[in-house]
């Protein structure tokens, strides 16, 4: 499923360079997955009550096989924005029931290990999925037809299980403005990070196109920026376990604003670009799990899933205006500035760190819960996230 979805999303980019699509329309074009994937999180819970895991994930990934292959039928960006949307709905789906699955299967002992190995999965299969535009031609057909295959093929395992499929549970509530008031430095965290992030998956094909890099070069770029992410994940997680939490999101947000700040100055087509984005990838993408688990900090076990389900929709909004932002800036301002965008956001989840930092007394070090590494897609199960019954178990 992320290969898939990992050569579907680069391979866009290209295409939609090649197509003559100005730069505004791309990132619109961009935003619609994390439109879709704001509705899939929202509705398929309910689906899966009515008709179960299996059912739900079968259809979800045929409508994502569908959907892919009409990308190459018809190249109107009305068409392609259409497609986007039934992506993100149909992706949010798949992660909501695999990440459910998984959850279920997991025991207190065995689940950070679990969601580990998914982590790495997940991010690594998607940075994989963007080394496979090589494959064939993006002006042609072959392209979409390997992302459609490979998707199609993810039905498999799961249809074929012979695992029962877990139960759905209720979802605690709490409201938005709780949250707010608990940890803010959270919620500007998270809304930031969607920002980031969408600008980066959604844009970054679109960026290398304009800098000149052949399509193996713009594969490349793309999956060392999530190789980054896949590989610092985990040590800045628990470095977050060891110190404060709001003062490692400080340190690693002000990190990230001067290695964005360093991209844009670079030569987009040098080694030392690559190191640039690997370590910006390294240190933008964790922000997501380190946002999350500082809101999780502030509140008693049992609101850990409405905690995660206010944070999706957070961070999904944020994925939603980062590839439009980034859109605009690059049309009128010229490639380097999806980097302007990234150092600009990061400094001012920084800025507004400091000022609570500054202001307001943080939780005590040794209230703080286990990091758990989430992979920063703005959504997916939040149970998988954040399990009351880890969160209670982890005091």
């Amino acid at each position: 499923m992320m290969l898939g979805n990992g050569l579907l999303g680069i391979v866009l980019g290209v295409r939609a360079e090649l197509e003559g699509y100005s730069t505004p329309v791309t990132g619109a074009v961009m935003a619609g997955y994390f439109v879709g994937f704001l509705f899939g999180a929202l509705l398929t819970p309910r689906l899966l009550q009515g008709v179960g895991h299996i059912r739900v994930y079968a259809a979800l990934a045929s409508l994502a096989s569908t959907a892919t292959l009409i990308h190459a039928l018809n190249t109107h960006p009305a068409v392609w924005g259409a497609m986007r949307i039934i992506t993100g709905f149909s992706l949010a789906g798949l992660y909501i029931v695999a990440e459910g699955w998984l959850n279920d299967s997991a025991t207190n002992e065995t689940r950070g290990r679990l969601l580990s190995i998914y982590m790495i999965i997940v991010t690594g299969g998607f940075a994989v999925g963007q080394l496979l535009l090589s494959i064939g031609d993006p002006a042609g057909f072959s392209p979409f037809i390997a992302a459609s295959v490979l998707i199609s093929l993810a039905v498999i395992p799961v249809t074929l299980s012979v695992n029962t499929a877990p139960d759905t549970t209720q979802r605690s509530r709490l409201s938005f403005m709780a949250i707010w008031r608990s940890a803010p430095i959270g919620i500007v965290a998270g809304l930031g990070t969607g920002i980031v992030d969408g600008a980066i998956l959604g844009m970054g094909a679109v960026y290398g196109s304009r800098v000149g890099m052949s399509v193996t070069r713009i594969s490349v770029f793309m999956g060392v920026i999530l190789a980054g992410g896949a590989m610092l994940q985990f040590p800045i997680g628990a470095w977050s376990d060891r110190f404060p939490r709001r003062r490692v999101l400080l340190i690693v947000t002000t990190a990230a604003a001067m290695l964005g700040l360093s991209a844009a100055l670079l030569d987009p087509l040098s080694i030392g670009m690559l190191v640039a984005v690997f370590v910006l990838g390294g240190l933008a993408f964790p922000m997501y799990a380190i946002a999350l688990s500082h809101i999780n900090d502030m509140f008693p076990p049992g609101n850990a899933v409405a905690i995660s389900s206010a944070f999706v929709l957070v961070t999904g909004f944020g994925a939603i205006v980062g590839p439009l932002a980034a859109g605009w800036l690059i049309d009128g301002f010229g490639p380097a500035s999806l980097f302007w965008l990234l150092a600009g956001t990061h400094a001012t989840i920084g800025a507004f760190a400091v000022v609570r930092i500054l202001t307001t007394e943080g939780i005590p070090l040794g209230d703080q819960r286990r990091f758990l590494q989430v992979p920063a897609r703005t959504g997916g199960n939040v149970d998988a996230a954040f399990p009351a019954e880890h969160t209670e178990n982890s005091q």
